[in-house]
């Protein structure tokens, strides 16, 4: 439950233009679709990934450290990491069956980006499910616990002789396909009340600097 006097304090060292700001933007998230890095061994492609996911809405990004800790590169991303809720799988053996899990119990369908022989055709995927897309690592691409674990794989059609997209330029390229249909259709897609309600709130905590401290002294004068 937020504390209302305090996310009042908050709001109180921002500028009115910066507060309808974040209103603005947080009208336009979404957690209909997330998105899943697994092993993404280069700094600079999962940011671009983070830094997309901010530009088309997609809220929530998961990282998956079996092999290779997730680094984010702030020349990249462009400060987009401070809107962005990222969800950290780094303590286990198998942290892509943790991940895995964990989304499914919150409703999502894992849906792996793979040159799949049955794979579905970027044109023809169905929206309307809740879906989280699993990008894998760089040069190998999605692990085989992902291959055989996943609820479908998604295909980016291509003409060239190259037979697959840098990361970032694949999950630039199904988002803004993904989110401009989601947005145009009659699916509840935006977040809930009290989402956005705690969305905000972090974000004005965000936005102030010593705001740990600010809080700190809020709690101890109304304890």
């Amino acid at each position: 439950m937020i504390d209302k006097e305090l996310l009042n304090l908050f709001e109180s060292y921002l500028t009115d233009k910066r507060k309808t700001l974040y209103k603005k933007v947080i009208a336009d998230r979404t957690c209909h679709f997330t998105v899943v890095l697994e092993d993404i061994s280069q700094p600079h492609n999962a940011s671009a990934v983070l830094r997309t996911c901010d530009i088309f809405g997609v809220q929530d990004l998961h990282t998956v450290e079996n092999k290779y800790i997730n680094r984010i590169s702030k020349y990249v991303a462009k400060g987009s990491q401070k809107w962005i809720t990222s969800k950290r799988y780094k303590s286990d053996g198998n942290n892509t069956r943790i991940c895995f899990d964990n989304l499914r119990e919150e409703g999502y369908q894992i849906i792996a980006t793979s040159p799949h022989n049955d794979s579905c055709l970027l044109k023809d995927f169905d929206i309307s499910k809740k879906t989280a897309f699993v990008f894998g690592e760089e040069t190998e691409g999605i692990s085989d616990f992902v291959k055989e674990n996943a609820d479908g794989f998604l295909n980016i059609p291509m003409v060239g002789f190259t037979e697959s997209l840098n990361i970032s330029v694949a999950a630039a390229i199904i988002l803004q396909d993904v989110t401009t249909k989601l947005r145009m259709s009659d699916i509840d897609w935006q977040l809930s009340k009290e989402e956005k309600e705690e969305l905000y709130f972090d974000w004005l905590k965000n936005s102030i600097k010593n705001s740990d401290v600010i809080e700190e002294n809020f709690t101890n004068l109304n304890f």
